[in-house]
């Protein structure tokens, strides 16, 4: 089975959605991808920050239909706002560091360790969330193709990031194809 890269990495928008809370970016985000609008989930840098350390990056000219979108299926935000040039820069909430034999990606808190040559995944960690230990027990031991998506398994903040750290890791192990 192939899945399509995600290009969430290389999507840079002009504008930001602010939310009241957590749980309110991650509706966001998945309803704006269900509509079949680019977006990106972010850290907004502090002087944006409104009570929520995520906020979604995305097009200002497709602002009124997210907004539409938004009332539709009954997301509350904060507001939307234009990227300013003297703003300090949107922090990207995905870093990959290569340990020779293993890469670990790490998403906002969590990580997702794999081995190069297999592709096996060899740890997950971080996070505070309840369903870790049942996500960590899902995917260890398991290829990055025969694992479960982390955003299948669980509902939490930590599952997210798991699976955005499961994108990146499915990109650098194998060109984005889950094989």
């Amino acid at each position: 089975m192939e899945v399509a890269k995600p290009d969430k990495a290389k999507f840079v928008g002009d504008g930001i959605i602010i939310f009241h809370d957590v749980s309110g970016a991650m509706k966001g985000d998945r309803v704006i991808r269900a509509a079949g609008y680019e977006s990106k989930l972010v850290a907004p840098p502090p002087e944006l920050r409104m009570g929520c350390d995520l906020a979604l990056e995305f097009n200002l000219v497709e602002q009124v239909g997210v907004e539409r979108i938004f009332k539709e299926k009954d997301v509350p935000y904060q507001n939307f706002l234009p990227i300013t040039k003297g703003a300090s820069q949107l922090c990207d909430i995905v870093k990959v560091t290569d340990f020779g034999e293993w890469i670990m990606v790490k998403s906002g808190n969590m990580k997702l360790s794999f081995e190069k040559a297999t592709g096996v995944i060899v740890n997950i960690s971080g996070g505070g969330c309840p369903d870790i230990p049942y996500l960590n027990a899902e995917m260890v031991g398991k290829t990055l193709a025969e694992a479960p998506f982390p955003s299948e398994l669980g509902y939490t903040l930590c599952a997210t990031m798991l699976q955005r750290a499961y994108e990146e890791a499915v990109s650098n192990y194998n060109g984005g194809r889950r094989q």
